[in-house]
């Protein structure tokens, strides 16, 4: 495997650059500094391309929303796929580029630019010229050897279907568990697609108090709906009742099988980073947009995403489509990279999560997901509060 190693001791597997605003009142003007620098740099040639990431926040938000906006973006800079940023403020928004980038810890200050559009005569210009400053630090990066147990995996499921707790999530638990045993790091999320099935991670915690933190966060977002007037069952989806899927649990059953058979090490808040090798357990919505974001933001590489119903969808990280059934692979061919359908047609699990290795040991080394040939991608940030 061949990987991007960065000067802090991370590993990344792209090397691309990024645009962040802060508020969503500048995502006009990046996106002219963003197109206006492609042209003169031809595609940014010897990188894996420039994206802007643009969002409707950064200002009229208060506590837990501020929070999680400024979070998100910071785990966004931070992120090792990314070979250098540019974040780009306007001015007057709640969440200041200062205060960002004070609480923001230690970056390379060659890798990461900020700049705040009412303070520049020119910022298209501006603009321009940052990149081309970050451009010329990163495009000599080169890939180095690696291992599968180095990267990190958002585990996730999506339009899912009456397969997807037979083919597709079983293969991923048995994945999840093969990166756990060589000393990797896996994430599952989108917590009321926990309810109903919560005992079976409950069961599998290493101790009373990562125990006692899954309870705390699936008890959290019970409350979080009953906070808002809205039943904690009203769910599976339209999609998921035509798929196969009738009841929550059926659903919850389903989506836990992501997880394997390997201990729960650790339980993390939205916004939080992954720091524990192992399985890990995010808080985060069910939303497919917000929980493969979460995903990434935690430090995920990649985000694995198992659907029976077919979705083109994906985040700011390779979005890997599994699907459930050979129906749907067959389909849509431009939106899934991977069909776990094959099991009901004969194939063993072994030899198909030997062929599912192998393909995410080609993502790994730079062939580009559907997501990515398509250039679906998206950032999405949770948000729970008012807005002024």
């Amino acid at each position: 495997m061949q990987i991007y190693r960065r000067a802090n001791g991370d590993v990344g597997v792209r090397n691309e650059l990024w645009i962040l605003p802060t508020v969503g009142c500048v995502n006009g003007i990046a996106r002219q500094i963003q197109n206006r620098f492609l042209k003169e740099t031809n595609n940014a040639e010897g990188t894996d391309g420039v994206f802007l990431f643009s969002h409707t926040y950064g200002c009229s938000q208060l506590g837990d929303d501020h929070i999680n906006t400024r979070t998100m973006l910071q785990n966004m800079v931070r992120h090792p796929n990314a070979g250098a940023v540019l974040v780009i403020g306007l001015g007057c928004e709640n969440n200041q580029v200062a205060a960002f980038r004070e609480t923001l810890g230690d970056i390379d200050p060659e890798r990461v630019h900020f700049m705040i559009c009412q303070q520049q005569d020119d910022e298209i210009e501006a603009g321009i010229a940052h990149l081309h400053q970050l451009y010329n630090v990163m495009r000599n990066d080169k890939r180095e050897p690696g291992k599968l147990s180095e990267l990190k995996f958002g585990l996730e499921c999506g339009g899912s279907d009456g397969l997807s707790g037979i083919t597709a999530n079983p293969m991923l638990g048995r994945f999840s568990d093969y990166v756990i045993a060589n000393g990797g790091t896996t994430v599952l999320t989108e917590v009321p697609e926990m309810f109903g099935a919560e005992q079976l991670l409950m069961d599998h915690c290493r101790d009373e108090a990562t125990f006692e933190k899954l309870v705390t966060m699936v008890n959290d977002f019970k409350q979080y709906f009953i906070a808002h007037d809205q039943p904690i069952y009203e769910n599976p989806s339209p999609g998921n009742k035509a798929g196969g899927i009738t009841t929550l649990e059926d659903k919850s059953l389903g989506c836990t099988q992501k997880a394997g058979s390997s201990v729960v090490v650790d339980v993390l808040r939205y916004g939080e980073r992954l720091k524990t090798p192992g399985l890990n357990l995010l808080s985060a919505p069910g939303n497919d947009a917000v929980a493969t974001s979460a995903l990434a933001g935690a430090g995920c590489h990649m985000v694995l995403f198992s659907t029976g119903r077919g979705t083109p969808y994906g985040g700011f990280v390779p979005t890997v489509k599994i699907a459930t059934n050979s129906e749907l692979a067959a389909k849509k061919k431009h939106w899934i990279d991977f069909d776990a359908g094959q099991l009901i047609h004969g194939k063993a699990m072994p030899q198909l999560l030997e062929e599912f290795i192998d393909t995410i040991v080609e993502f790994a080394n730079g062939k580009q997901t559907c997501n990515e040939r398509n250039d679906f991608r998206e950032l999405a940030i949770f948000k729970s509060g008012v807005t002024l």
